[in-house]
Formats: C-alpha cells, sequence, structure tokens
C-alpha cells in the first residue's frame, strides 16, 4: 500500500519568508536603479560645472 499526502493548507510562516524575501529582493532592485540614476545625474551636473558640457546649443 502505498501513503499519500494530505493538503494541509498554506504555511502561514512559509507565506509571510516568501512574501518579505520577493519584497526585499524587488526593493533592492528598485534601490540599484535609484543610485544608478543618481550617479549618471551627479556624473552630469560634474561635467556641466568642469565646462566638458553645455547645454546651450551653439550656433555656427
Amino acid at each position: 500500500m502505498a501513503a499519500h499526502v494530505v493538503y494541509k493548507g498554506p504555511s502561514i510562516l512559509r507565506e509571510i519568508v516568501m512574501g518579505l524575501t520577493l519584497g526585499l529582493m524587488a526593493g533592492g532592485l528598485w534601490k540599484m536603479h535609484h543610485w544608478n540614476e543618481q550617479r549618471k545625474t551627479r556624473a552630469f551636473y560634474d561635467m556641466l560645472q568642469k565646462g566638458e558640457i553645455s547645454v546651450v546649443v551653439e550656433e555656427e
């Protein structure tokens, strides 16, 4: 005779851990994106201040 598995329903602790894990992963990805955007903006303003680039179109 083979034993069969009985469905017990969702595990609350497992659901909480999975939710926290997914939330932290998504938050980490969002934070990395935010840091990347800050780095690009900071680099732009640094180049603007050094005079390497300009936001004014030069007339020919």
